[in-house]
């Protein structure tokens, strides 16, 4: 059967109303927001909802980004008990060659052969980003920095992270390292949430190992009240990116971009992407598990239609200036042929947003309708085939 779309009613009227909702069919126009990074989204932390995205669920080279994922190993083993932040690792030549000054790259100044601890070694990745940190931290746990890369990817997707792909533990340019900007998103919202006693190093301004102060590379922290984290990247591939975190009147927004052509355009799109967070989007809580969601046609019912509601809830964020380019729609296979029964799946009560996001719950009947008698029956067929149908 052909699939139905047709415009929700009930309570759902009040939405469309305010949102001027476009009908069935009609093409929602381009977002009134944008930015000239390849990659971005904003998330909603409480919700998990994406506010906004450009690219957002395509897998990028993260750079830097990525030693979120190696931070967050280094965490759960924390928490474990395979680590302790007291232990001492040792430096291997690996580590020092491949992440040291020598090699070009962000470096905490380890040397080789020598020992550190898992406290300041967290520092040195956090806050100055060492790639020598990061390796130790690696073999650690993983033995070769090559299976600690193969550990992320797997603990990456059993955290829901589809698409990550790690070919190593810090970033470093690889045709196969790839992870998308709400995984990255949905990373940083892991971390904020499950490990509070970590996260404050994200906010720490500046860090001196081995006589070398070295500042926090986050643009926003120290320039922006209520920026909290979390992790720059930069490569020649992946240009300047940024994955951000900041709290305003007890909400907090996650910001992740990519592709930005230098370090200043990094700086500025930071802080106008985290400005827009609060000012600029709102989140919209549609339906809730249970409420009412409209009504569908019933074929050869005692009842001509039969009410639905929402088998759990749905919300989506928006720009405010998109709102009347939302389109709200009930999508089901039709019409319904009596009986219908109290619990029956139904179909969906389904949004799409400007910028082409798609967010949908399944429906279920409320009500019971009954099939009509034998001549109600007859009498509605001779209509239909009068009809042509």
């Amino acid at each position: 059967m052909p699939a139905f779309a047709l415009k929700p009613t009930a309570f759902l009227i009040a939405f469309i109303l305010a949102c001027a909702a476009l009908g069935p069919g009609a093409e929602a126009r381009q977002s009134a927001f944008d930015t000239r990074a390849s990659h971005a989204v904003i998330m909603d932390y409480d919700t998990g909802a994406i506010l906004f995205s450009k690219n957002g669920e395509e897998p990028m080279p993260p750079a830097s980004m990525s030693k979120l994922m190696t931070a967050l190993m280094a965490f759960e083993a924390l928490e474990d008990g395979r680590l302790s932040l007291d232990d001492e690792l040792p430096v291997s030549e690996t580590a020092w060659r491949r992440g040291g000054a020598a090699s070009g790259s962000s470096t905490m100044f380890l040397e080789v052969n020598s020992r550190a601890s898992v406290r300041d070694l967290l520092q040195g990745i956090i806050v100055q980003s060492g790639n020598d940190a990061c390796i130790v931290i690696a073999e650690a746990l993983g033995g070769t920095e090559e299976n600690f890369s193969l550990m992320m990817t797997e603990r990456a997707r059993e955290l829901g992270l589809e698409s990550a792909n790690f070919a190593n533990s810090t970033g470093w340019p690889h045709p196969e390292h790839r992870i998308s900007a709400a995984d990255l998103a949905r990373l940083a919202q892991i971390i904020i949430r499950d490990y509070p006693q970590y996260y404050g190093f994200y906010a720490q301004p500046v860090f001196t190992y081995n006589g070398i102060r070295q500042f926090n590379r986050n643009p926003l922290i120290g320039s922006m009240q209520g920026a909290d984290g979390l992790k720059t990247g930069r490569t020649s591939e992946a240009g300047f990116g940024l994955t951000a975190s900041a709290v305003r009147d007890g909400e907090r927004r996650i910001v992740v971009f990519n592709g930005m052509e230098t370090e200043r355009a990094r700086a500025d799109e930071a802080e106008r992407l985290m400005r827009a967070a609060f000012t600029e989007f709102e989140l919209v809580r549609l339906v809730e598990a249970g409420q009412p969601a409209g009504s569908v046609e019933v074929f050869l019912g005692r009842s001509p239609s039969a009410a639905l509601r929402a088998t759990g809830p749905l919300s989506f964020g928006v720009h405010r200036r998109d709102r009347s380019q939302v389109r709200a729609e009930i999508v089901y296979d039709g019409p319904l042929r009596a009986p219908v029964r109290v619990g029956d799946a139904v179909g969906r009560l389904e949004v799409t947003t400007p910028d082409g996001r798609v967010f949908s719950v399944p429906l279920e009947a409320a009500e019971d309708v009954a099939r009509q008698g034998v001549f109600g029956r007859a009498g509605a067929a001779l209509a239909s085939l009068i009809r042509g149908g």
